[in-house]
């Protein structure tokens, strides 16, 4: 049954209805003609830009301008982190807290996922100019390893060979959440000297082997299937034809797992080099 309030109003009626309702008495004024009907019906069909419905290069080209900005506010990062070693903290602290405003926000804020994008890069470029200096080389190592990772994804999951599944998911969110509370505690160790080692639990061993490098490759693994959720959910999006602001959603949602997959990669880098 449809909506008593569309239902009376005029503007949802067809042509064919007005002008029944007009041959009855109802005079709206603007009943359309026999030729402006035959011509409004061979007129093509809308197109998703003129519907407003979500497209794929609304996406895309969404995605590509907050990657720019988080390369942009990156590089300025890079060249003035070494005179102000503290900025990429405090671009981590505001990235965070944008993070968490755009997750809650009921709808997207272009402005306010812009600022997370700048807040990021200047995280990154502080992070990599730091970690470079003490491991030469892992900035751009990780780099090329977060593109390979992404297009490999993108590849497969275009292929069909790479789904989301229920049970999938199930495990996804409970490894989430106990990498989530790992990291804190270790976070917690690092930050209060509780540990000799400089990478708190993660300077561990298991079998001679990193354990920080053990779980770097869990947590890029869980990044990944975070990737192809993304993609599924875009595509659902655009064959739903959900609003075309949501683009804005789901680029902030591609770059806030690429970011991820970023760190997980430069710290699995570092580590790795530590041991040369």
């Amino acid at each position: 049954m449809s909506n008593p309030v569309f239902t009376s109003s005029r503007a949802f009626q067809d042509p064919v209805q007005q002008r029944g309702n007009q041959a009855q008495g109802y005079d709206y004024g603007t009943a359309a003609s026999a030729a402006t009907l035959e011509n409004m019906y061979a007129q093509p069909s809308a197109t998703p830009v003129q519907t407003n419905r979500l497209t794929y290069d609304d996406v895309i080209v969404k995605t590509g301008g907050l990657l720019a900005l988080v390369v942009i506010a990156a590089a300025v990062s890079w060249q003035l982190s070494p005179a102000m070693p503290g900025l990429y903290i405090a671009g981590a602290i505001i990235g965070f807290v944008l993070a968490l405003i755009n997750i809650f926000k009921k709808s997207p804020s272009p402005a306010l996922i812009m600022g997370y994008a700048v807040a990021e890069g200047v995280f990154l470029g502080g992070l990599s100019v730091f970690m470079d200096a003490f491991y030469p080389g892992v900035a751009m190592q990780a780099l090329i390893a977060t593109v390979v990772t992404f297009a490999v994804v993108l590849v497969g999951f275009k292929s069909g060979k790479l789904r989301t599944s229920p049970k999938l998911t199930k495990m996804f969110f409970i490894a989430m959440i106990s990498y989530a509370a790992f990291s804190l505690v270790n976070l917690g160790i690092m930050l209060f000297g509780a540990s000799d080692n400089a990478w708190g639990l993660r300077g561990g061993e298991i079998a001679g082997f990193p354990l920080g490098v053990i779980i770097g490759a869990v947590a890029v693994l869980l990044a990944s299937y975070s990737l192809v959720m993304d993609f599924e959910q875009i595509k659902h999006g655009v064959e739903v034809g959900v609003p075309r602001n949501l683009a804005w959603t789901f680029a902030f949602g591609l770059v806030v797992t690429l970011v991820w997959l970023y760190v997980e990669f430069l710290r699995i880098f570092a580590i790795l080099s530590g041991r040369d």
